[in-house]
């Protein structure tokens, strides 16, 4: 416990909660509408605004949202809009932001400070100026969730059978990439532009293997995320290893571990049914 007197481990701790937020409602949508990688575009694309943050003497975050969400919109537009498929759509938006984020910081004069905190990310750096942008993304992801949870569901499930229904599935689509964007953007200072999509993901992904309801995955996923980011937090800090490597590490050795529960779990009951069967 001596560890909390520190204030940057306060405020890593803050952050594990407020970042696993984000990622428990949009990770859960991300997941269960199987646009994994379309966040891994976006984060990579979101470089473009960190390199425009350190060229204009800007919060690279505060000039990595607006970049973000436009890099999302222009994915969505590809894939929705265009012969181009998603993952082109992906790949075209993730190379044009990586090489405006280096052309940028290149333009730069002087010696970038932190940029490596950007690219793999460092939880026991994040200021108190972070914090309140989190919060305040944070806000405007549940909120829209509340107001559009319905929608969402139904898209991510049946998208055509939501068109047929009258559901606007082009807008909500589009809605949903710019929440995603939001979660990048909260996620970029904790575990870095390259292992965002792992922390999005990973903790939805192991709730779903045990649940199949919407609420019932993003309350869960939050939880989950909250307590595995921390015990790499700590992990981190005991062993004086990278944060977000580590974090990433417990994340996926959690999600290696559920899923042999479940297969364990699903084996015995298989077994045991077929007992009863041959008695």
């Amino acid at each position: 416990m001596e560890i909390f007197q520190y204030e940057f481990i306060k405020n890593a701790v803050i952050t594990a909660v407020l970042i696993n937020i984000a990622c428990g409602i949009v990770g859960t949508f991300v997941v269960t509408k199987r646009i994994v990688f379309i966040s891994g575009g976006i984060s990579h694309a979101a470089f473009g605004g960190i390199g425009l943050g350190y060229f204009l003497g800007l919060d690279p975050i505060i000039t990595a949202i607006p970049f973000s969400i436009l890099a999302a919109f222009g994915i969505g537009f590809i894939a929705k809009k265009t012969k181009v498929g998603e993952d082109a759509a992906i790949g075209i938006l993730w190379a044009i932001g990586m090489s405006l984020g280096i052309i940028f910081i290149n333009l730069t004069p002087g010696y970038a400070p932190d940029l490596f905190s950007y690219l793999f990310g460092n939880i026991l750096t994040i200021p108190f100026n972070d914090l309140i942008i989190m919060v305040v993304l944070d806000m405007i992801i549940v909120v829209v969730t509340i107001l559009f949870y319905k929608e969402f569901k139904a898209i991510s499930f049946d998208e055509e059978f939501s068109k047929v229904a009258g559901v606007p599935v082009d807008l909500l689509y589009f809605l949903l990439l710019g929440m995603v964007a939001l979660s990048v953007v909260i996620l970029i200072k904790v575990v870095g532009i390259i292992l965002v999509i792992a922390l999005l993901t990973i903790p939805a992904a192991i709730c779903r293997q045990f649940t199949n309801n919407i609420k019932t995955m993003i309350f869960l996923s939050m939880s989950t995320g909250i307590i595995l980011t921390i015990s790499g937090l700590w992990i981190s800090y005991i062993l004086d290893l990278a944060s977000g490597a580590t974090i990433i590490m417990v994340l996926g050795l959690a999600f290696i571990l559920s899923y042999l529960a479940k297969y364990l779990f699903l084996s015995i009951k298989k077994y045991k049914s077929s007992k009863e069967f041959c008695k």
